[in-house]
């Protein structure tokens, strides 16, 4: 009898002893797939370089530029990261582009209404600036000066504030002309443009 009553109680605590090591599993691998959740979770910083784009209505005329605008952050920009002299896709990752749904004059030549490829030259002196037919290439890869429909000069100023994200802009003049303007760093560019009947 004493037998039976030793085994008995030693099979309970057994029992009890194996239940709470269960128990205690159970918790851990609870707690190590709470872990493996958090740490699969997307990282939400924000991109160095955001896309963005600006728009304006001139009279009829659609104007819009789509571009990546990444910032100073204590960097020398032209004449540094942006090379002196140099195809620049005036902005990052894939080229910047203008799309217009009419026909615009820009430095007295007419500019089809269509989607183009944006790009600088930046200089110490004056800038170039070219709107090419290939829009769609990422940075200055496949840049054809070919492509080209139009290539002009463009005198830029500097300011002593700093412009820390790259900057487009399309400003109204009037129902049939505008600018189109580009600022970062401490440099800016501004051309004219109007809108053709």
């Amino acid at each position: 009898m004493k037998k039976h009553i030793h085994l008995s109680v030693l099979l309970i605590v057994f029992l009890i002893v194996s239940c709470k090591q269960e128990t205690k599993d159970v918790k851990e691998v609870v707690v190590e797939e709470k872990a493996s959740e958090t740490s699969t979770q997307p990282n939400k910083k924000k991109p160095l370089s955001p896309h963005t784009s600006t728009m304006a209505m001139i009279g009829d005329a659609h104007i819009h530029i789509d571009y990546s605008s990444p910032g100073v952050r204590d960097r020398i920009i032209f004449g540094g990261l942006v090379g002196y002299d140099q195809v620049w896709q005036a902005g990052a990752h894939m080229a910047t582009w203008i799309e217009t749904n009419k026909d615009l004059i820009i430095n007295g030549e007419t500019i089809p209404k269509g989607k183009y490829g944006f790009f600088t030259i930046p200089s110490k002196g004056d800038w170039t600036v070219m709107i090419n037919k290939n829009w769609e290439q990422h940075g200055k890869d496949e840049y054809d000066e070919k492509n080209d429909v139009i290539r002009f000069k463009v005198t830029p100023t500097i300011s002593e504030e700093i412009t820390e994200h790259l900057k487009y802009e399309v400003t109204k003049k009037n129902e049939t002309e505008g600018t189109i303007s580009l600022a970062w760093e401490k440099v800016k560019i501004e051309f004219p443009f109007v809108v053709k009947n």
